[in-house]
């Protein structure tokens, strides 16, 4: 039973809304329902409120119910069962994950390695849960226990232990390889992903401790080698155990990107499609060098790609060895080339003419022949060849301001003050000491740094590239860029609350995993004329609430209605919104 409204045209045009008392019934001739009208109260906009309310009251004596008051007290729900609303919390942001979640497979694909071990088949719900905790509220993961049992509605889930979660990293770990190549494939499938770029770069993050950890032997992929019992009495001895290539540390000092050197940290690399998707993450040994990690990676991948793989990278990753690596069985390369390196292909290309061609408003492009095997592309971006020139001018009066009278000053302090500026590399390129020890600006140095302003180099093994495609290739090496600032600004890679190395690898696993989700909605949900960004999205499902209702007639739980925007994205994904009412088991106690 049920009261409606309905609407009916005057004569004058005008609508009118009617009240009415109605239930349905059930035709069995038609085989459906049918709504039958038990009282009607008239216009709605002429009710007899005050005999409405009697009406009420009345009715509740004869049943010997309470009636429900007005005001604060109404968030009791008095009726037969005797129900009382006892919580709200977010779903909208957990269920548009777990609904994607499903889409992917990826429930089923843990649950099918977990089959036939010893492993909690809820192992899968605590892991989505993990995953769920990092886009949408990062914390730790003991803290992301609390936010389970409290502050999220978790389909499938009411709690979980923090022993459990990390007994999930644990085996995360285990799966890592049949994980990522069953994700790729779910999600090649599902987007329809024409895998012929693949972007790659690497970044760093910091432990906010002193002390780095003990060396230990790895293989050339950053991994432990543990000596087996043939080798082990060799290892005591300080010998390498059988595939071991060099003793490191995890967490260990290293260049640092994000300019703490004096902290202890991982590398961590990343490969992204040209839509941005994530498909791999990898970590290594904070003291590992950029250059040959990209020919494990191509390795790792090759038999994943749908067709021929065209690398994109930038130039910590452009030495000889990586190029024959990646050109290797028909795969191609685009490489940045660093034009200030005075290398012998920057030189020439710098020396070759030619005419610019505009691909955009801020990018023109020239090829210039310097090589029968590979080509080579001058990229000029003019608003950074603004900012280059700025920031030079900047270098050369502050260099200016700290020499001016230094003439006067005596040989060893003028010394001491050549070694100050050499700790600057900025200003230290722009430096000439003359023949009698005097400090100058070097005006040939700003000159031919300024022919380079807004300029860089690309190389590419690819014959049949358009100029164009090229250039532009490389620009999207930007979305990896935006992959690891939105890791560690939106999904909180850092700080990391671990210190086993296992358990720094399942959380940047957990984090890729949120990164790929938040991507996938970014994508699909996103449309020429309206652009999805993930925090968006997460405010706005955030607001899709579900209540929970107990009493001693048991349990129910209804979800808010959801905003424009909510059904949207469940649209645009082809997901389902959450049902009005989600849960309902009159046998069962409220347990929150």
């Amino acid at each position: 039973m049920f009261v409606r409204t309905s609407t009916r045209r005057n004569r004058d045009g005008t609508r009118v809304s009617y009240l009415q008392l109605a239930h349905n019934e059930w035709d069995p001739a038609a085989k459906t329902a049918r709504t039958k009208v038990l009282y009607s109260f008239g216009r709605a906009d002429q009710l007899d409120r005050a005999a409405i309310e009697r009406l009420i009251t009345a009715l509740t004596r004869v049943v010997g119910v309470e009636v429900v008051p007005a005001g604060p007290d109404r968030a009791r729900v008095v009726g037969v069962a005797g129900l009382e609303f006892v919580e709200s919390r977010p779903l909208g942001g957990a269920w548009l994950l777990d609904r994607l979640w499903h889409q992917l497979g990826i429930d089923t694909l843990l649950r099918r390695l977990a089959a036939g071990t010893r492993r909690d088949p809820v192992v899968e719900r605590v892991l989505f849960a993990l995953v769920a905790n990092r886009a949408l509220a990062p914390s730790s993961k003991l803290a992301a226990t609390s936010w389970v049992a409290h502050d999220v509605h978790v389909p499938g889930l009411e709690a979980v232990s923090d022993d459990a979660c990390y007994r999930a990293m644990d085996w995360l770990i285990a799966v890592e390889e049949r994980l990522a190549r069953g994700v790729f494939d779910q999600v090649a499938n599902l987007l329809n992903l024409e895998v012929d770029l693949i972007f790659f770069d690497t970044t760093s993050t910091y432990f906010e401790t002193e002390d780095p950890d003990e060396p230990v032997w790895r293989d050339d992929h950053g991994r432990t080698v543990e000596p087996d019992s043939d080798s082990a009495d060799a290892a005591d001895d300080g010998e390498p155990p059988a595939g071991a290539s060099g003793q490191a540390g995890f967490r260990s000092r290293g260049k640092s990107k994000d300019s703490r050197d004096d902290l202890p940290q991982v590398v961590v690399g990343m490969a992204v499609t040209r839509d941005g998707i994530p498909v791999r993450v990898w970590c290594w040994p904070g003291n590992t060098s950029d250059s040959p990690l990209i020919r494990q990676v191509r390795d790792e991948l090759r038999d994943w790609t749908l067709g021929k793989v065209i690398w994109v990278a930038d130039r910590g990753f452009t030495s000889a060895a990586n190029r024959r690596h990646l050109s290797a069985g028909g795969d191609g390369y685009i490489l940045g080339e660093k034009m200030r390196s005075g290398s012998a292909e920057a030189s020439a290309a710098m020396a070759r003419q030619g005419r610019y061609q505009d691909v955009t408003t801020n990018l023109r492009v020239k090829e210039v022949k310097i090589s029968e095997h590979e080509r080579f592309v001058v990229c000029h971006n003019p608003d950074a060849a603004t900012r280059d020139a700025k920031v030079r001018a900047n270098l050369v009066e502050r260099l200016e301001a700290m020499i001016a009278g230094s003439d006067k000053l005596s040989p060893t302090r003028r010394a001491e003050l050549r070694g100050v500026i050499s700790t600057k590399p900025g200003l230290n390129r722009f430096l000439r000491v003359t023949g009698g020890g005097l400090l100058r600006v070097d005006a040939a140095k700003v000159a031919a740094d300024a022919k380079l302003d807004g300029k860089y180099l690309l190389r590419t093994s690819d014959p049949h590239l358009s100029t164009e495609d090229i250039a532009l290739g490389y620009k999207q090496l930007l979305e990896v860029e935006r992959g690891w600032r939105d890791m560690k600004q939106v999904l909180d890679l850092r700080p990391v609350y671990h210190r086993l190395e296992d358990r720094i690898r399942a959380h940047v696993l957990l984090c890729w995993l949120a990164l790929l989700l938040a991507r996938i909605v970014e994508t699909r949900a996103g449309s020429a004329d309206q652009a999805t960004t993930w925090p968006r999205a997460r405010d706005q499902l955030q607001r899709l609430h579900v209540g929970t209702f107990t009493g001693p007639a048991g349990l129910f739980r209804q979800t808010t209605p959801p905003s424009p925007e909510a059904r949207r994205l469940h649209t645009a994904l082809a997901l389902p919104l959450p049902a009005r009412i989600l849960h309902l088991d009159p046998e069962q106690p409220a347990t929150r």
